[in-house]
């Protein structure tokens, strides 16, 4: 599921900010932003920025030029939304009424999704800015990208866990990398394309180092396998700051595919063990999530809390221990719960 960075969503609750004459809370889905006093009321539809979203150079954006603005090599001019702090109060992405932007359809409908009408795009530039290596295309089609959905984008997430076996896995702070051998042969890529193996890469050379080719090959084999998947995150020194306070690299994986489907936890942990490969934390395994997380304040709270070394968590990521489809993201249920405590502290 492509993720909708703009979209028209609607108000179900304002409320007071103590101590605030023009400021107040509007909620959204999961999310909640702090907009002026009188702007909306409850009920009413806004377009919904997200945050990680980069919004072009417009008048109607002008007012975040003090606390948003960036001009980069790779990303050009615009204003980049993340989460802050408003009179103690968390605001996660940007409300603005449909009325202002003329391109949007006076007939638009509830959902719908206006991102590439407004020309936003998502702010991406540590893949390329850390990670390194020469591009040769896109990922390839034995790779799927690794975006996560947000619990606050999608509420009704939770109440689909019901009654399943499910674990929660740490959500390690570095770059997402994956490995695969298909009928095209052996691939590395980042998290939007495949790199080249020219001595450019450090993740290339971490798995040169390793022997990571070799291994699947050996497993493939021995399986009966016609193409294999590895994603994880790669975490090193000059690295998202390096939180995990690493003094060498270390990729965890996340996700394991046989023959184009993702394998159960179980699987995973076993075919990570055979080789030699570094899973992800496993911090808790139970049944029937909304009975013991049924609220996105509580979940909030369980993605609390720091790395061994010290650094603030980034949050967790929970799936069921057995893959099931979802038809609220189209595709396989899974879901992040990033630390707000994580995001003020780290969200530069």
């Amino acid at each position: 599921m492509s993720r909708k960075l703009a979209s028209i969503q609607r108000i179900w609750k304002i409320e007071s900010i103590e101590g605030a004459d023009r400021i107040e809370l509007a909620y959204v889905l999961g999310w909640q932003c702090v907009v002026n006093k009188g702007q909306f009321k409850p009920m009413d539809l806004a377009v919904y920025f997200e945050i990680d979203s980069f919004l072009p150079i417009r008048p109607e954006y002008e007012f975040m030029r003090a606390s948003s603005y960036k001009n980069t090599d790779i990303m050009g001019e615009g204003f980049r939304l993340k989460t802050q702090k408003f009179r103690g109060q968390v605001s996660q992405g940007l409300l603005l009424p449909i009325s202002i932007f003329p391109e949007i359809p006076t007939d638009i409908e509830l959902g719908a999704d206006v991102t590439e009408i407004l020309g936003v795009r998502k702010w991406e530039i540590e893949e390329r800015a850390t990670s390194g290596g020469t591009v040769i295309g896109n990922l390839p089609r034995s790779i799927p990208h690794t975006d996560e959905t947000r619990v606050q984008t999608a509420p009704e997430l939770i109440k689909e866990f019901t009654g399943l076996e499910y674990y929660i896995s740490t959500k390690m702070d570095g770059s997402s990398h994956s490995i695969s051998i298909d009928e095209d042969g052996f691939h590395v890529t980042g998290h939007n394309y495949e790199y080249k193996d020219d001595g450019n890469s450090d993740f290339y050379k971490l798995v040169n180092d390793r022997g990571y080719k070799e291994k699947l090959e050996v497993f493939m084999g021995k399986e009966g396998l016609t193409s294999i998947t590895v994603q994880g995150e790669l975490c090193a020194p000059g690295i998202q700051q390096n939180r995990l306070k690493l003094k060498r690299p270390e990729w965890y994986v996340f996700t394991v595919m046989e023959n184009g489907k993702r394998v159960e936890l179980e699987r995973m942990l076993e075919i990570c063990k055979e080789l030699e490969f570094t899973t992800v934390p496993i911090e808790e395994v139970g049944t029937d999530l909304p009975a013991k997380y049924p609220t996105i304040e509580a979940l909030l709270e369980r993605a609390d809390g720091n790395y061994p070394n010290g650094g603030k968590k980034e949050g967790i990521v929970i799936r069921p221990t057995e893959p099931v489809f979802s038809s609220n993201i189209g595709a396989e249920l899974s879901m992040k719960v990033v630390s707000n405590r994580y995001l003020l502290k780290n969200d530069d």
